[in-house]
């Protein structure tokens, strides 16, 4: 890349974080779209610390997902997570990757929209089945027909993602790429944001 593309780079990601301020920005979207390695490289690329609820929450049980899913059921783990990310939106200057259901419970979504900007990593089915089938530790698929179970969460989740401040697709390209899109997508709804209020 010429130096000139390199500076325009550093010029996006200064004015962005200029406009962010201390606000976190949140990775909402299904397991597989890449939330945490996007979230990864967002961190990087903005001097920030990445977070994912999803590791947070097991740390506060005190055991992995699966074994809350299993042992206390959906409803505690939501439970637990609500709190977490609660926690950690009082936190300045994160980049902060949240599980698949997240977004979804009422009052997540109103504490993320008020307190972060939130993005949406879209990604469509046969990218998410491709990816989530590589790993057995998916506790919502562990049905009898796992592409019927990710269509239906896909049918009831994407209407509500859709209510991000930001979305981003993701595809099969370098997740540094993706990263790069978010940069430019949160500083183009700040700079419209600030335009219109």
């Amino acid at each position: 890349m010429s130096r000139d593309g390199n500076s325009g780079q550093i010029d996006r990601r200064e004015e962005l974080l200029r406009r962010l301020g201390h606000r976190p920005i949140v990775l909402i979207g299904m397991m597989g779209a890449g939330k945490t390695t996007v979230g990864r490289r967002l961190a990087a690329k903005l001097g920030r610390h990445f977070v994912d609820s999803d590791e947070e929450v097991e740390k506060a049980a005190g055991m992995t997902i699966e074994d809350i899913f299993r042992t206390h059921g959906e409803a505690d783990f939501r439970a637990g997570e609500v709190k977490v990310i609660a926690r950690l939106l009082k936190d300045e200057g994160i980049v902060l990757g949240t599980g698949g259901g997240a977004f979804i419970n009422p009052e997540t979504r109103a504490l993320v929209k008020a307190s972060a900007i939130s993005v949406w990593i879209k990604a469509d089915f046969d990218l998410l089945f491709q990816r989530v089938s590589r790993r057995s530790n998916r506790p919502l698929l562990k049905t009898a027909n796992p592409r019927e179970t990710l269509q239906k969460l896909i049918d009831v989740r994407y209407p509500t993602y859709a209510e991000a401040h930001v979305t981003v697709v993701s595809r099969d390209v370098p997740q540094d790429q993706v990263a790069a899109e978010v940069i430019d997508a949160v500083l183009e709804y700040l700079q419209k944001a600030s335009i219109d209020g």
